[in-house]
């Protein structure tokens, strides 16, 4: 599928409001030259599968919508292009690598060396200009169309909240190697420890969904990653909060089918994004 779209970007179709929302790890179409020597169906777990579809309303409440295509598991717009593990290339490469300790223990870097399972993804080394390729065909254009989106929403209405979507597996701690004594909540709230947006802006959106029925942590155990450090920034006019839902309320986490509650849940994310809608028309009307 390398002829297929690295990303697609919905606007809004009611008046524009000051919202950008992005799901970087929904995409499905897996590239002709991902070269991968694992079963599909296990490299699919990785997926934050049928998210963009959940949040499909957010045009519909003003807020603009931009999705990736292809899969994290091949290259994750949602890590910096250093968190690259050295092993996992054929040859040195020719700038700066910081992996991350994601990345060294877990093999989810900027590049998927493992599965949720932790199987070894590749049954080969990645060569430098494959690489590069990945970056300046997937990467950049994805993380160029967000900063783009976000600078003219802001420049427009004078502030931004973003939305960074996700979802997460049904046994996140064991993924993570956590242990907790609390089971997994329904939906996980990242500001990077109360750095990426207000606390009133968080509030809101806990509340929201708790205002439904669902569980609400708050940076537990996600609390955002490159994206939100690059775009969280208040005092600049910008608000960036990650959202990751437990994936078995939507659908089957095997064979990434939507279950019988996929509708009703898109129903609530409808119903949390117009609560967020208000939050923001009445943060811009205030004096």
């Amino acid at each position: 599928m390398n002829n297929a779209p690295a990303l697609s970007l919905i606007a809004p179709t009611a008046e524009p409001i000051a919202l950008v929302c992005d799901s970087p790890h929904s995409g499905t179409d897996y590239p002709d030259d991902f070269g991968y020597a694992v079963p599909l169906a296990n490299l699919r777990q990785c997926e934050d599968t049928h998210v963009d579809g959940l949040w499909s309303g957010v045009p519909l409440v003003g807020g603009a919508l931009l999705h990736a295509h292809f899969p994290r598991s091949y290259i994750d717009a949602n890590r910096a292009c250093t968190d690259i593990e050295a092993a996992l290339l054929s040859e040195p490469w020719p700038g700066e690598l910081q992996p991350s300790e994601r990345c060294t223990r877990l093999g989810n870097g900027l590049l998927y060396s493992k599965t949720t399972t932790l199987t070894p993804i590749y049954d080969r080394r990645l060569g430098v200009d494959e690489v590069r390729h990945r970056i300046e065909a997937y990467w950049r254009p994805y993380r160029d169309a967000l900063r783009t989106l976000i600078d003219q929403t802001r420049s427009q209405h004078g502030r931004v909240w973003h939305l960074n979507l996700h979802s997460m597996p049904s046994n996140a701690y064991e993924r993570l190697g956590l242990t907790s004594k609390r089971p997994l909540a329904d939906v996980v709230l990242g500001d990077l420890r109360g750095v990426s947006c207000s606390a009133a802006f968080t509030h809101c959106v806990a509340e929201a969904f708790e205002s439904l029925g669902y569980r609400v942590a708050i940076n537990d155990p996600y609390i955002g990653q490159d994206l939100l450090r690059e775009h969280g920034r208040p005092d600049q006019g910008c608000d960036s909060l990650q959202i990751e839902l437990n994936r078995q309320l939507y659908l089957d986490e095997t064979t990434r089918e939507c279950s019988a509650r996929f509708e009703r849940m898109r129903d609530d994310i409808d119903h949390v994004l117009q609560d967020i809608a208000r939050f923001i028309r009445a943060e811009m009307a205030a004096p």
